[in-house]
């Protein structure tokens, strides 16, 4: 008890028992968020401005209450103005009628295109919702209907707000709303009817007048005018006579000798259907007085030539099947594929040949016998060799999923070297003269991490989306990278370049697998420079034979000063004066230690002196030697290693877990100057005699400092030493000169191994499933389809067009730069290009009905092509001068000849008598009488407006308001009634 009788040490809710119902609950709820919006006495905005219902940023802000236990939610729709206008208006103007009534009778806005459903019918720039939370709960019975209209009303009175209040009710579908707007001494109540069934007395104007001024009940006798607005809506949905214009890809070209393989580098384009499924015309009469026009049901002078206003809209098809975008598509899908090459073609066709012989005692006999070895000549039948062989072999001919004209073409488009009788010798680079080489669209390749258009990885990333679209579909994939995989390897045996690649090292910006293939045509350019050099140097180079490779290679393949070396020559015939081709490799590590081993057991000052220079490339222009001052030489030496992305990352790892220890971090170190320690023998093979500071003069100027000083006889004289870095005690550099012994190139370990380098290359492609194959391929397939997508947009010029190509390579740069991008934002990728594919499709299909080409007038073209960029880019395009504009006669023209189809049509399905057809009359007759220009309107929306006193004669003029549709199946009228509640 004593804890009880303190009540100050807790904290205790404070219940508010005014509220003692559910009921009141609920209102104070509502007052609540009223209060808390600040939705609280009059606030009178500018006059809404022409067509800013469309134009304006609508916004809208919820918060959620309940009845009991039924939750419903509070949402406030309020058109965004400036605030500007709004000083100094914080006093009540009580004769100030509220700003949503004053709405009511603008005729600024009304048939907005695109507005909230209460905007469209009432005008309203500002109004707060109250519907069930949830999608499926409903206020259905009439006595709940009337409890939460008598809450907002009380809500309304209890805060003073003069934002009109609605509660939906029924189902959500039928879109049926009931409110109130309270201002001081005035009310408006919404109300709605909503009818499947159109009676038919309220099926033209003379009916729904009536029904406006019984629902207004106004006892002044001379009624005022009521002012009328119109819009009739008609649809043309018939295109029939107007072709499709987008051309199927002629698949028999693909093969066909005509057009040649030159067709498999090109992507299609275009819906396969019409994107464009209807025209909505809509003919609006805005300012029409009771009385000047004449519609019932026998006679109506609302005819839609004749309207002042007509404006347009066109209705998209759904999802348009699109060629570029099915294309990609289709290829994204392989990705997600788990089967290997072996599975998708049966049994392995990377099986040796020997496999034919099983007596194993056969293989000593293979291997001794004398054969020899066949130097095929490069050609499209070479090319289709043992893949097809072994599928054939297994399979049967009829099984292979690419047959032999498909498979030529391709591997000749892919391959044009194969055409001519001689293999490309020179560089294996593309055409340097290119004009693409600099453009935007060419260097798109660094943003997507893709490869260059114009390369082999380009071709093959297209021709794999053909084969797989056209030609077999994974099958076909599977056994034409079969194929390429064992070309790769019939080039590497036999030394031809492949075509389509850069050269020089691997190129880190493009995507692996083009790495990987400039990577195998860096290994067939060393392999192939070796094998030449070993026909012409048929005798043994001598040690002090030092011209030789100089002549051979000349100056333009110099070591500059920079240590920038030439891709090609540097006496490659020296490399194999040996007649072992393939010798024995220590590792890195084991081959350093045997180096300081032996020279820490050679090199004495004398043993160096009887050196004779070996591997000297050529004199340099300026330097000597600092000890003896004889002319510095340049030695040949090795290039480094070329490295794709993977085998970097596989070396960086290495070297981190070699720890942060000093044993560690001095392996690294040492691991790391590999090709440095290569040059430093070289050099000093080159230059006997020599000294570090000789090497740092050639190799690193930077770190040998050269300053004047005066000498002892007072002459000024240059004196140098090595930098500061150079000098610091077990440096890296003076370890491994010490290390280093008088090796020239052609005797040092390589340091770049292409036979095993080539067959690491030749084993990672013959491994890869369909799946990773795409995956590598997929950046190159989306650069193709985004170059394509900006080839036809610039036909088409559509600016909205150039802002999302622009987004989409934003957009792909930063998903494709990522080594495994999601799925979830590739197939956004995708959508993006196929949604700018059917914009592009709508274009040409619009451009097409509205015939801007057959337009002899520029200035009309003109008026068209922005006509039809408008219809794609905004709801609905107001159509200048109306029926009588030159678009107008176009939109009626396609009006007149769909409705003249459809007669046709109809008159072929029931083909009457002969004696009715005389009956009729002539055809021109009966088309003319029988044939209007227009079907009828597929929907009918009128406003009808007025100001009256009500409910009696002495009360306020307030304005009135009913808006009326009506369509096939649809009939609604939405009221909104005001009245005055102090003179009653």
């Amino acid at each position: 008890m004593a804890a009880d009788s303190e009540p100050e040490s807790e904290v205790f809710e404070i219940t508010d028992f005014t509220t003692a119902s559910e009921w009141e609950r609920f209102i104070s709820k509502v007052e609540e968020v009223l209060n808390d919006w600040k939705l609280i006495g009059n606030s009178l905005g500018k006059p809404l401005e022409k067509g800013i219902f469309t134009s304006g940023t609508w916004e809208e802000k919820s918060d959620e209450i309940s009845f009991a236990d039924f939750k419903f939610s509070v949402t406030h729709h309020y058109l965004v103005q400036d605030s500007a206008d709004k000083e100094g208006k914080d006093e009540v103007l009580e004769d100030v009628i509220p700003q949503s009534m004053q709405d009511l009778l603008c005729m600024n806005n009304d048939f907005p295109p695109r507005a909230h459903c209460l905007v469209r019918w009432y005008g309203l720039r500002e109004f707060v919702v109250i519907a069930p939370a949830a999608n499926h709960d409903a206020v259905l019975s009439e006595s709940k209907c009337n409890l939460l209209l008598s809450s907002v009303s009380i809500a309304l009175g209890n805060t003073g707000c003069q934002v009109p209040l609605f509660v939906q009710i029924h189902h959500k579908w039928r879109r049926m709303y009931v409110g109130e707007c309270q201002g001081h001494g005035v009310r408006t109540d919404f109300e709605m009817v909503h009818l499947r069934k159109v009676p038919n007395q309220y099926t033209h104007l003379s009916g729904l007048l009536d029904i406006f001024k019984s629902k207004i009940g106004c006892p002044l006798t001379p009624l005022p005018p009521v002012s009328i607005a119109i819009r009739f809506t008609y649809v043309l949905q018939d295109w029939q006579q107007y072709f499709w214009p987008q051309q199927p890809p002629d698949i028999d070209a693909l093969v066909g000798g005509e057009v040649g393989g030159l067709e498999f580098g090109k992507l299609p384009f275009g819906a396969c259907e019409d994107p464009i499924s209807e025209l909505h015309l809509a003919t609006t009469w805005p300012h029409l007085t009771e009385g000047i026009i004449v519609d019932n049901d026998v006679y109506s002078d609302l005819d839609p030539i004749q309207a002042p206003h007509w404006s347009v809209r066109v209705r998209k098809a759904d999802n348009p099947q699109c060629l570029l975008g099915d294309f990609v598509t289709e290829f994204f899908k392989i990705c997600r594929r788990k089967e290997s090459t072996d599975e998708i073609l049966g049994r392995s066709t990377f099986e040796e040949e020997g496999r034919e012989i099983a007596d194993i005692t056969h293989a000593l006999s293979k291997l001794t016998e004398p054969a020899p070895v066949p130097i095929h000549k490069l050609s499209v039948s070479n090319m289709v060799h043992t893949a097809k062989k072994k599928i054939r072999k297994h399979r049967g001919v009829e099984e292979s999923p690419l047959n032999n004209d498909v498979l030529n073409t391709i591997l000749l488009f892919l391959f044009p070297d194969a055409a001519s009788e001689k293999p490309l010798d020179g560089s294996s680079s593309t055409d340097s003269n290119n004009p693409l080489s600099e453009s935007e669209e060419y260097n798109l390749y660094n943003q997507f991490k893709s490869a260059p258009s114009d390369s082999l990885t380009y071709k093959l990333a297209l021709c794999l989306c053909m084969i797989n679209f056209y030609h077999g579909g994974l099958k076909g994939v599977a056994h034409l990278w079969q194929e390429f995989v064992l070309e790769m390897r019939f080039r590497w045996e036999n030394n031809f370049l492949i075509p389509g690649l850069t050269s020089g090292p691997p190129d880190l910006r493009c995507c692996l697998l083009h790495q990987k293939l400039q990577m195998l045509n860096c290994c067939i350019e060393r392999k192939k420079a070796r094998d030449e050099g070993r026909k012409t140097n048929t005798s043994e180079v001598y040690p002090g034979d030092t011209g030789k490779a100089g002549d051979q290679l000349g100056p333009d393949n110099l070591k500059d000063m920079d240590k920038e070396k030439g891709e090609v020559g540097k006496s490659w015939d020296s490399w194999s004066d040996s007649e072992e081709e393939f010798f024995e490799c220590l590792s890195d590590t084991e081959e350093l230690k045997g180096n300081g081993q032996e020279s820490g057991k050679k090199g004495g000052p004398k043993e160096v002196a009887s050196l004779k220079p070996e591997g000297r490339l050529h004199q340099h222009g300026k330097l000597t030697l600092l000890h003896n001052g004889e002319p510095l030489y340049i030695p040949v030496t090795q290039e480094p290693a070329p490295m794709t992305e993977d085998l970097l990352e596989e070396q960086s790892e290495v070297l981190a877990k070699l720890g942060t220890s000093a044993e560690g971090a001095h392996l690294r170190a040492r691991m790391q100057s590999a090709c440095l320690l290569s040059d430093m023998e070289s050099f000093k093979a080159a230059n006997p005699g020599c000294f570090l500071e000789d090497f740092v003069r050639w190799y690193s100027p930077r770190d040998y400092i050269e300053e004047e000083v005066v000498d002892e006889k007072g002459n000024m004289v240059l004196k140098g030493e090595l930098s500061a870095r150079m000098k610091i005690p077990s440096n890296m550099w003076v370890e491994a000169w010490e290390t280093a012994k008088p090796i020239p190139a052609r005797r040092q370990r390589r340091l770049f191994d292409d036979t095993r380098e080539a067959e690491k290359v030749l084993h990672y492609l013959a491994v890869q499933k369909p799946a990773d194959l795409a995956r590598h391929l997929l950046p190159c397939v989306i650069h193709a389809a985004v170059l394509k997508v900006k080839e036809e947009e610039n036909l088409e010029n559509i600016s909205s067009v150039k802002k999302i190509i622009k987004q989409i390579i934003t957009h792909s740069s930063k998903v494709l730069h990522f080594p495994n991008p999601e799925d979830k934002k590739l197939e956004e990728i995708i959508h993006q290009i196929t949604n700018v594919e059917a914009i592009i499709a709508r274009a040409r299909s619009l451009k097409a009905k509205f015939g801007t080409e057959k337009c002899e007038q520029e200035e009309e073209k003109e008026d068209l092509e922005r006509f039809v960029s408008c219809l794609l880019e905004q709801p609905e395009v107001l159509v200048v001068g109306a029926g009588r504009g030159h678009a107008g006669k176009i939109i009626h023209k396609l009006f007149v000849n769909a409705q003249r189809h459809l007669i046709l049509f109809k008159a072929a399905a029931v083909a009457p008598p002969e004696e009715e057809l005389k009956r009729m009359g002539s055809p021109e007759e009966r088309r003319h009488n029988s044939v209007s220009d227009f079907p009828p309107p597929a929907g009918r929306e009128l406003i009808l407006r007025t100001t009256v006193p009500r409910p009696a004669p002495y009360s306020r003029a307030l304005p009135q308001r009913m808006y009326s549709v009506l369509t096939k199946e649809d009939f609604r009228l939405a009221g909104a009634f005001s009245s005055d509640t102090t003179f009653f």
